[in-house]
């Protein structure tokens, strides 16, 4: 198993979480709990709202939203209506379930982010969880033009293979499907080839000075070793959660949601040291 995935892929100092490491991803029954408590909560102040103050001020930046490994938008579909109930305007990937080349991923996203920038007439900022951080990560500094922010959620970008020994299974399973024929998987030279060499050399890039980077972790992960989530260039926030669970924790969707606005207050802060 450790030679399906390029040894340069888990650098020195980083490692993959232990079997046992598994059951922590138990936490996500508590963590659906709390956001439907959240939602309920929210409901009825909602209704105990007047119609003229439920609307959230609308933030300017548009977001997509990217899933992780395996997951398709719908995994993210709590953390989108989150969003645009605090008056963020999000969009969907338009991924159906994360197993294609990551490069290939990356090019359809950035058209995607070219049509959402278009039609908003602003930059994107982008969330992505897991895989799709590191897509994220990628889109940033390749397209700065596009992308205002972008926040991760579990994302190994230093070291994308380390991961539990289970995603490498998966990982196994596709790249024999994908030599076998299958259409649209992750093939062998997506994970230890060239193609994999281009995508994790271009999720270490710099990048601009402009786009803001938050870099969201848990120490209880047990599908990813949390040390490869921290970016040294990004501004790295702690959170109690699973992995998967990071996109349904309410905790967490506050932290996101205080984020996305960074990119937005530096912009204005900017704009007025220009005008004084």
């Amino acid at each position: 198993m450790s030679n399906t995935l390029a040894p340069w892929l888990l650098p020195d100092g980083y490692g993959r979480p232990a079997l046992a490491a598994l059951l922590r991803e138990g936490s996500l029954v508590t963590e659906a709990g709390r956001f439907a408590a959240r939602r309920g909560a929210t409901r009825r102040v909602r209704r105990r709202t007047p119609l003229a103050g439920r609307s959230a001020t609308r933030v300017a930046e548009p977001v997509l939203l990217i899933p992780g490994f395996l997951a398709g938008d719908w995994t993210l579909t709590a953390m989108a209506a989150e969003l645009r109930a605090r008056g963020f305007r999000t969009y969907r990937s338009h991924i159906h379930a994360n197993v294609g080349c990551t490069l290939g991923s990356a090019l359809a996203l950035e058209q995607r982010l070219e049509q959402i920038a278009e039609r908003r007439d602003a930059r994107v900022q982008i969330v992505g969880h897991s895989l799709g951080g590191m897509i994220a990560r990628g889109l940033a500094a390749r397209r700065p033009d596009l992308v205002a922010g972008i926040v991760t959620m579990g994302s190994p970008m230093r070291a994308p293979a380390a991961h539990h020994a289970v995603l490498t299974r998966g990982v196994r399973v596709l790249n024999r499907l994908a030599d076998a024929g299958v259409p649209g998987l992750m093939s062998e030279d997506c994970v230890a080839g060239e193609c994999a060499h281009l995508s994790f050399t271009e999720s270490q890039q710099p990048l601009r000075a402009d786009v803001a980077m938050t870099n969201i972790y848990s120490r209880r992960d047990g599908i990813v070793d949390w040390r490869a989530c921290i970016d040294p260039a990004g501004h790295a926030v702690e959170v109690r959660a699973s992995h998967i669970g990071m996109a349904l924790d309410p905790r967490v969707m506050d932290v996101v949601a205080g984020a996305l606005v960074v990119p937005d207050v530096r912009r204005t802060r900017h704009l007025g040291r220009d005008s004084a």
